[in-house]
């Protein structure tokens, strides 16, 4: 284990909501000495220092790591973590907290998570994969909607369509195929159409033991009652009240499964795997994996965490979390996204944002910036789809959910939208996924 009294300098990948509660929770450790934030936004700019460098390209980011001699690098976004930048850092034996592209696989491609579910007998829904349309509308006219279509790889939480009618199905295959998502789509993954709430469980592991955080749940279509298109994520809680111990159980149960599975495979993961669940009736069923901390669910799961991260973070590069144990706050703690009009779609940016010193200054207020630049007359401007994450901690989740909407009453850009109804469904009770 590394020596914690000194300073340790660490380098954060990403520019979004994300690496900006990174970045924060970070500065708090005991241990904590200069952070960086690349490519960052105007959040860490102002709380840490923002550097510029391609972030998925390894040897720039070797280079760079070098240059400003950090102790360690954390990894945010998925597309670094599958073009190999975490392989290229531990190849110069610079510490960091991120996967192997070899194991990042499970984030990258739709197919080899599912062949993975499939091997180690995790419980997920049925599915198909398609290189060419006309094979996986035959597919789709054989199993009916609602039906799920998801591009293979990466598109940035927008790949997936939860279609309800056939209609809607062609279309998401077509747009797979036409190229919405680039190459992304060239391989289509078809899906059964699973009922019930989603709740996502994040784990810290170093490849054999693993430290659970707390349940979180995101909420990804952009209109109000999950209405719209799929986005990145427009807000989220932690934890879930309506999960129960049952339930939590058999989603602890398969994680640990999943870091066996990977050992047993032969792939070493150093990092966080992220398992995104579907309460069913037959029990908690595995919808995906993502190699890197959520985003939005960093934003709720950081502010409660009570253990200093940076320990934990260096733990888990090093390969060993040793005795470490998680220790969390009692609070509850609601996220709400600001997004750009018409995000998930075009947007426009530069726009002025007021308003952030003022919702901070509630008690239990901390606004994370996602997409958002410092100009060069020091104020804030829209630079992203999603803008803000507002963030509110409290005794109950109605709370947390009112101190929330009330900071985000006090922040203003020109096109601002959010979802009213974060955390709603929870409170009415699990009932109200029915």
């Amino acid at each position: 284990m590394s020596n914690f009294y000194t300073p340790i300098d660490v380098l954060v990948l990403g520019s979004g909501g994300r690496e900006h509660a990174l970045v924060r929770s970070i500065l708090a450790s005991a241990s904590s000495g200069r952070v960086f934030a690349s490519p960052g936004n105007g959040g860490t700019a102002l709380d840490a220092a923002n550097v510029s460098v391609d972030i998925n390209d390894p040897a720039a980011v070797v280079k760079t790591a070098l240059e400003l001699q950090v102790d360690l690098v954390v990894i945010g976004p998925e597309q670094a973590l599958v073009n190999g930048v975490a392989d290229a850092l531990r190849a110069s034996d610079i510490a960091v907290f991120g996967p192997s592209a070899a194991a990042a696989r499970l984030e990258g491609s739709k197919q080899y998570a599912k062949e993975f579910m499939d091997r180690h007998r995790l419980p997920t829904a049925e599915w198909a994969m398609f290189t060419d349309p006309q094979s996986a509308y035959k597919y789709l006219e054989a199993k009916s909607a609602p039906i799920v279509v998801k591009a293979d790889g990466l598109a940035g939480g927008k790949g997936v369509s939860v279609a309800l009618t056939m209609e809607e199905a062609y279309q998401a295959v077509r747009e797979c195929f036409e190229g919405r998502f680039g190459e992304a789509g060239s391989r289509v993954v078809i899906e059964e159409f699973l009922t019930g709430p989603e709740c996502s469980l994040l784990i810290f592991t170093d490849g054999h033991r693993m430290l659970p955080m707390e349940p979180a749940q995101d909420h990804k279509r952009v209109g109000e009652n999950d209405t719209g298109p799929n986005t990145g994520g427009m807000g989220v809680y932690s934890p879930v009240p309506i999960v129960t111990g049952q339930e939590h159980q058999a989603m602890l149960d398969v994680m640990q499964r999943a870091v066996d599975g990977l050992s047993a495979d032969g792939i070493d993961y150093r990092g966080i795997l992220y398992g995104g669940f579907m309460l069913t009736a037959e029990g908690p069923k595995l919808l995906e994996f993502n190699a890197r901390f959520g985003d939005p669910e960093t934003q709720v799961l950081l502010p409660k965490l009570q253990s200093d991260l940076l320990e934990v973070l260096l733990a888990v590069a090093e390969g060993s979390i040793g005795d470490i144990q998680l220790e969390w706050s009692n609070d509850w703690l609601l996220s709400v996204v600001l997004a750009s009009a018409g995000y998930p779609g075009e947007y426009e940016t530069g726009k002025l944002i007021t308003g952030v010193d003022l919702a901070e200054s509630l008690p239990g207020i901390t606004v994370y910036h996602a997409g958002t630049a410092l100009g060069e007359d020091k104020k804030l401007y829209t630079a992203g789809g999603r803008v803000l994450n507002v963030t509110a901690s409290a005794t109950s989740l109605a709370e947390a959910q009112t101190k929330a909407y009330q900071a985000v009453s006090m922040i203003d850009f020109e096109g601002k939208q959010f979802r009213s109804d974060i955390g709603s469904k929870a409170i009415l009770g699990r009932s109200a996924w029915s």
